[in-house]
C-alpha cells in the first residue's frame, strides 16, 4: 500500500491552527464570563449594568434553592456534553474531501457567532415565559455550534501534534489565543460603555456582542480555510461506533485518573468564572470596567511564563506542573474567599492566578493527546476525536453541576454567598491536585518511544 508523503508540520502551522482558538475562546467568554452576569443580580450605583437583562427573566428558586437560570445553564451544559461524543464519532468516522475535522470547522464558525449574538438579543420580550424558553432554546443550539466546532478542532491537537515537542508547542500556541480570547471577553462592558451615548445602554451590550461575535467569526475561518487537513494528516476513518469508542476510550486507567481531576478541576474553575465579576464588583467592591485590566495584568503574565512552562514540561514533565499549577489555583480561591474592599486585591488575585493559568493552560491538553498517541500506535485506529470528546464530555459534567450549585449559593445575592462559592472552589481544587498523583506520565511516555522504536516521542 502506497505511503502518501505528507507536508511537514512547521510551528507556522501550528499558529494558524491557533488563531481558531481565540476564536472560539472569545465567544465562549462572552458567554460564560458575562450572561449570568446581565440575567441574574441587580445593579448598584457603581455597576449599573449588574442585572441589565434580569427583569425579563424568572429570578425566583423553582425547586428548593435551583433557579430557572442555573438549570437551563447545566441542561444547556449537559446537553453539550452528551453531543460531544456523538460529534467525535461522527468527525472520526468521517471521510470528506477536505479531512475529517476542517470540514466542520468551516461549516460552524458563522452559525456559532450568530447564536452568541442572539442569546443577548432575542429573550428579550415582554413575557417572561416566552422569554424563559428562548434563552434555553438557544442556549442549547449554542452548544450544540459550539460542540460541531470544537471537537473537530480539538482532535488537531493530536494530529498536529505528531512528536512530543509539537504536543508541548501547539498545547502552548493554543493556550496563549485562549486566554487572549478570554481576556477581550472581559473587555465588554467598556466596548459598550463606549457605544452607550449612541444606542443606549442595553443596545450598547448587544452591538459590544456583536463586535466581539464578528471579530472571533474571522479568527475561526482564519483556521478552517487556510489550513488543509489533507496535506499534514493521513486520514484514515474510524470504524469504531460513537458510544462503543467512548467506552474504549474511559476503559484506558490512565484516562481516567487524569480524568478525575480535570472533572474537579472544572467544577472548581466554572465556580470561580462564573462568580469572578462578582467576586471583584460585590466583594472587593470594584467597578466592572476595572475587569479586563485585571485579566490583561492575568494574562500578560500568564504568557511570560508560558516559556518557563514549555521548558519545563520537557525537562521534570507535565504531571509534576500540572499538580503544582492545581494547588497554586487552591492558593487563588482561597484568599478570593477572604479578600476585602479595594483595587490591590483584585491585583494581588490576578497576580498568583497567572500561575497555574500558564500551566493549566498548556499540558492537560499535551496530556490527553499523549494518551491518543499511545492507543494510536498499540491499535492502529486513530480516535483522536473520541480522547478529547471524552475529556470534554467529563469536564462539562462538572461544569454543569458548577453552575447549578454557583446560582443555588448565590440566590440571596449576599457577599457571604458569594464568598462561599470560592470556599467549595478551594476545597474541591485541592482535592483535585491530590487525585492526580495517580497519573503515570512516565509510563505513557516511554511505551510511546518504546513503539515507535525511536528516541523521539
Amino acid at each position: 500500500m502506497e505511503t502518501k508523503n505528507l507536508k511537514p508540520i512547521t510551528n507556522k502551522l501550528l499558529w494558524i491552527f491557533a488563531v481558531g482558538q481565540f476564536g472560539w475562546s472569545l465567544l465562549s467568554g462572552v458567554v460564560s464570563n458575562w450572561m449570568v452576569y446581565y440575567y441574574t443580580g441587580s445593579p448598584d450605583q457603581q455597576n449599573p449594568n449588574t442585572g441589565l437583562f434580569a427583569s425579563g427573566i424568572t429570578q425566583e428558586p423553582i425547586l428548593f434553592k435551583l433557579t430557572l437560570f442555573g438549570l437551563v445553564l447545566a441542561v444547556g451544559r449537559i446537553f453539550d456534553a452528551v453531543t460531544d461524543p456523538l460529534i467525535a464519532g461522527w468527525s472520526d468516522r468521517s471521510d470528506y474531501k477536505n479531512g475529517r475535522r476542517i470540514p466542520f470547522m468551516r461549516v460552524m464558525a458563522i452559525p456559532f457567532a450568530l447564536c452568541t449574538i442572539g442569546l443577548f438579543v432575542l429573550p428579550q420580550t415582554g413575557i417572561k415565559a416566552l422569554n424563559d424558553t428562548l434563552l434555553f432554546v438557544l442556549l442549547i443550539v449554542f452548544y450544540l455550534f459550539m460542540t460541531m466546532f470544537c471537537t473537530p478542532y480539538n482532535a488537531l491537537i493530536a494530529e498536529l501534534g505528531d512528536t512530543q515537542q509539537h504536543r508541548i508547542n501547539v498545547s502552548t500556541y493554543i493556550s496563549f489565543t485562549f486566554i487572549v480570547g478570554q481576556s477581550i471577553s472581559f473587555l465588554l462592558p467598556n466596548v459598550a460603555g463606549s457605544l452607550e451615548g449612541a444606542v443606549g445602554q442595553k443596545n450598547s451590550i448587544r452591538l459590544a456582542v456583536a463586535v466581539m461575535a464578528a471579530i472571533a467569526c474571522i479568527a475561526m475561518l482564519i483556521s478552517a480555510f487556510f489550513i488543509n487537513e489533507r496535506d499534514y494528516i493521513d486520514v484514515k476513518p474510524s470504524e469504531t461506533k460513537p458510544f462503543s469508542s467512548l467506552i474504549k476510550t474511559f476503559s484506558n486507567g490512565q484516562f481516567r485518573r487524569f480524568v478525575y481531576s480535570d472533572v474537579i478541576y472544572f467544577f472548581a474553575l466554572t465556580l470561580f468564572q462564573t462568580g469572578l465579576a462578582f467576586y471583584e464588583t460585590k466583594l472587593m467592591e470594584i467597578e466592572d470596567t476595572w475587569t479586563f485590566l485585571l485579566t490583561a495584568t492575568m494574562t500578560a503574565i500568564s504568557v511570560c511564563l508560558y516559556p518557563i512552562v514549555n521548558i519545563l514540561a520537557k525537562k521534570i514533565g507535565k504531571k509534576t506542573l500540572i499538580i503544582t499549577g492545581f494547588f497554586s489555583y487552591s492558593v487563588v480561591f482561597l484568599i478570593t474567599s477572604l479578600c476585602g474592599k479595594g483595587l490591590y486585591w483584585g491585583f494581588i488575585v490576578a497576580v498568583i492566578a497567572a500561575i497555574p493559568m500558564a500551566i493549566l493552560g498548556i499540558l492537560p491538553q499535551a496530556c490527553v493527546a499523549d494518551v491518543a498517541e499511545l492507543t494510536r500506535l498499540e491499535t492502529g485506529e486513530d480516535r483522536s476525536g473520541m480522547f478529547f470528546a471524552a475529556r470534554t464530555f467529563a469536564f462539562k459534567m462538572g461544569q454543569a453541576l458548577a453552575l447549578v450549585i454557583f446560582t443555588s449559593i448565590t440566590v440571596s445575592q449576599t457577599a457571604g454567598s458569594y464568598r462561599a462559592t470560592a470556599v467549595v472552589a478551594f476545597i474541591t481544587c485541592f482535592i483535585g491536585a491530590v487525585l492526580f498523583f495517580a497519573y503515570n506520565e512516565k509510563m505513557i511516555l516511554s511505551k510511546i518511544k518504546e513503539l515507535r522504536g525511536t528516541g523521539e516521542i
